[in-house]
């Protein structure tokens, strides 16, 4: 039986929480966010972004006043500017001053997210309190992957829209001695997963429409740590021009996961 350092188990919880924390309130991150901006055929203009935006057959289209301009991929534009196609769940951000606009596409529909530096969510931050760590909270789990990703619809934070990602197995594993399993979706670095889940500490002691779990990737074998002491709130929890994805129907915990972010 592996023997846990629990000081040192604490330590490392505490310095990966404080980056994820310092990430979380960086100056162009999701608490900058000003508004989102749904795009149509008609171009519109904002107060919190240069440019008349729309969306149609050649893509996200801005135009430029005279005086205004954006810095893409390094490279100052003028006039009226193409993105073209971002695809699906695609993104590219802007620059204007001290500030970005997140240009992206969203379950079919294509949108704009200022975001400024003295955005009042970001100001008025002070960070998420969390349970403390535990390593009885970090189980050993296996990957049972399936023969071929699977295509998943769950709900968003926005009413009537929906998420379609790629389901790649399900996560095996024990708590208190009862069998529990999680869908996982593709995480962010190759090889490594996602989860989205809900727990009876979902409305309770934790944000109420999902936490996050990034897991490494699995050993040859199939294996992985679930660790939930590195549960993470979506942005949804902070602010309202989110589309977060909602849990799965299979990913929600019939027990009390009293460990990782508590509610903003």
């Amino acid at each position: 039986m592996t023997v846990i350092d629990t000081a040192t188990f604490a330590q490392d919880w505490a310095t990966w929480h404080e980056e994820h924390e310092r990430r979380r309130a960086s100056t162009h991150g999701f608490l900058a966010i000003t508004s989102i901006r749904w795009l149509g055929e008609e171009p519109e203009t904002y107060d919190d972004v240069p440019g008349a935006w729309s969306t149609g057959a050649e893509g996200i289209v801005v135009s430029l006043a005279p005086g205004e301009s954006l810095v893409v991929d390094g490279q100052v534009v003028t006039g009226r500017y193409v993105f073209g196609d971002i695809g699906r769940r695609g993104d590219v951000t802007a620059e204007f001053g001290d500030a970005v606009v997140e240009v992206a596409r969203r379950s079919g529909s294509d949108v704009i997210r200022p975001r400024h530096p003295d955005s009042p969510v970001r100001v008025a931050y002070r960070g998420t309190p969390a349970y403390q760590p535990d390593p009885t909270w970090a189980v050993p789990g296996l990957l049972v992957a399936y023969d071929v990703p699977v295509p998943t619809t769950v709900g968003s934070i926005v009413d009537g829209m929906e998420h379609v990602y790629e389901a790649v197995g399900e996560i095996e594993f024990e708590i208190d001695g009862t069998s529990h399993s999680l869908i996982a979706f593709p995480g962010s670095t190759p090889g490594s997963l996602f989860v989205v889940f809900r727990d009876e500490t979902s409305g309770r002691t934790t944000y109420a429409a999902n936490r996050s779990l990034s897991i490494a990737a699995p050993d040859a074998d199939g294996n992985v740590l679930v660790d939930f002491n590195r549960a993470t709130n979506l942005p949804c929890a902070y602010t309202d021009y989110a589309t977060c994805p909602l849990p799965p129907a299979g990913n929600r915990l019939p027990v009390a996961v009293e460990a990782g972010e508590k509610m903003p």
